[in-house]
């Protein structure tokens, strides 16, 4: 009888189980595939991230406008000081004598301006003298005149003498010699009058040239004086404070600086790839690693950098040299923070940061379209020193003016 083939032995237990897991894992592993590329094409793609961002500001040097000798250091490295705020003060011993000797010769050229209009009022007064006794010795000259022709007939006659008649004569000759005599004074002191007048018309002793010329030199003097004392342009905290008390500094030496922590941005260093969907105005959420990823900011693109960082290198690369590898290169997108996140959580500059830009929307320009409409910073401290500069000499001038002077000008300008 022929041999009838075993039956195939059926699979045990344990191999079904472990084809059933495999099964399992591939369907979830497919699962999650199919998940992964749904929230990819869903959300990921619309989003470009990059974890080489960095925190910068406005890192502002603080250097003296005039040389001098540090005697007081009044603000150190993480002070927080406030705009105007004064940070050093320089030895103001020159500048004070320099102010002092421009006040005395802004008080000595008002009072020199002073005599030249009172000079006009003496040389009219002389002028209408002159006319006056020139008026006289008209009279003289037609009186000696008049008497010449009544005695001339009639020395024929002999009832005037011959006598007479020449001292009448003399008489007439003498009066028409100080006519000529008075004629000439007259004009000299009309001249001198057009003399002074033209150092004086159109302008007030306070707006007279010499005045202005000295004016300017008390205020620059005092000026200097101010600049003694280094104020903070804006409010921030100090940091790099490099000058030691007793140290002789020059003009524009770096001493120290202030950063505005309130004023941060943040440049993301993207790849080339990357900017193909970048736009300004697209907004972003950043993260800081000093905080970690529970601590979120917002954020916008506000422009996209000129160039990357190889081309503004301080030596740029030469790749048209020897072998050639590609290297993928960045460019610097700045992103606007937030201030109230800011103010939450402060940032120092150079932290490190992540930042993730939502390019759904990419309607937006590569470009800023127009010029900025504001200034990227801006002080007004040291606006005060040329107020008070000019206080001081109105000040001086007024001191010096006289009550007739200053009564004169208001009523000028009150006309």
């Amino acid at each position: 009888m022929p041999d009838v083939p075993a039956a195939a032995n059926p699979p045990d237990v344990a191999t079904l189980r472990r084809r059933k897991a495999l099964a399992t894992i591939a369907a979830v592993v497919l699962l999650a595939g199919a998940g992964y590329g749904l929230y990819w094409a869903l959300a990921l793609r619309q989003v470009e991230s990059t974890d080489n961002a960095y925190v910068q500001g406005n890192v502002v040097q603080i250097t003296p406008q005039v040389g001098g000798t540090v005697v007081a250091i009044l603000a150190d490295d993480a002070d927080v000081v406030k705009a105007g705020q004064p940070l050093l003060r320089l030895d103001a011993a020159d500048a004070r004598l320099a102010r002092a000797h421009a006040e005395a010769q802004l008080a000595q050229a008002v009072r020199q301006t002073r005599a030249l209009y009172a000079g006009d009022a003496a040389l009219a007064a002389q002028i209408s003298q002159r006319e006056a006794e020139l008026q006289r010795l008209q009279g003289e000259v037609q009186r000696a005149a008049d008497d010449l022709a009544r005695r001339a007939p009639l020395v024929a006659s002999g009832a005037v003498a011959q006598e007479d008649v020449a001292h009448a004569s003399a008489q007439l000759a003498s009066a028409r010699s100080a006519q000529v005599a008075a004629q000439s004074a007259l004009r000299a002191a009309r001249e001198a009058l057009t003399t002074n007048q033209s150092l004086t018309d159109g302008t007030s002793v306070a707006d007279h040239p010499t005045v202005q010329q000295a004016a300017a030199r008390l205020r620059e003097a005092h000026i200097a004086l101010q600049r003694t004392e280094l104020p903070a342009p804006l409010g921030g905290v100090v940091a790099r404070r490099s000058v030691q008390i007793g140290q002789r500094v020059a003009a524009g030496t770096p001493l120290m600086a202030v950063v505005a922590l309130d004023q941060l941005w943040v440049d993301a260093n993207f790849k080339e790839a990357q900017l193909r969907h970048l736009r300004i105005g697209q907004s972003a959420t950043l993260s800081a690693d000093v905080y970690g990823r529970q601590v979120h900011y917002r954020g916008r693109v506000s422009g996209l950098g000129a160039g990357t960082g190889a081309a503004f290198a301080l030596l740029p690369a030469q790749n048209a040299t020897g072998n050639w590898i590609k290297i993928v290169q960045r460019v610097p997108v700045r992103i606007t923070l937030e201030p109230q996140d800011l103010a939450a959580h402060p940032l120092r500059v150079g932290l490190s940061m992540e930042v993730s830009v939502d390019v759904s929307d990419a309607s937006g320009k590569t470009l800023a379209d127009a010029p900025r409409a504001q200034p990227v910073a801006q002080t007004a401290v040291f606006d005060v020193l040329a107020a008070a500069a000019d206080a001081e000499v109105a000040q001086v001038i007024r001191a010096n003016l006289g009550r007739s002077a200053q009564t004169h000008r208001s009523s000028t300008q009150a006309r």
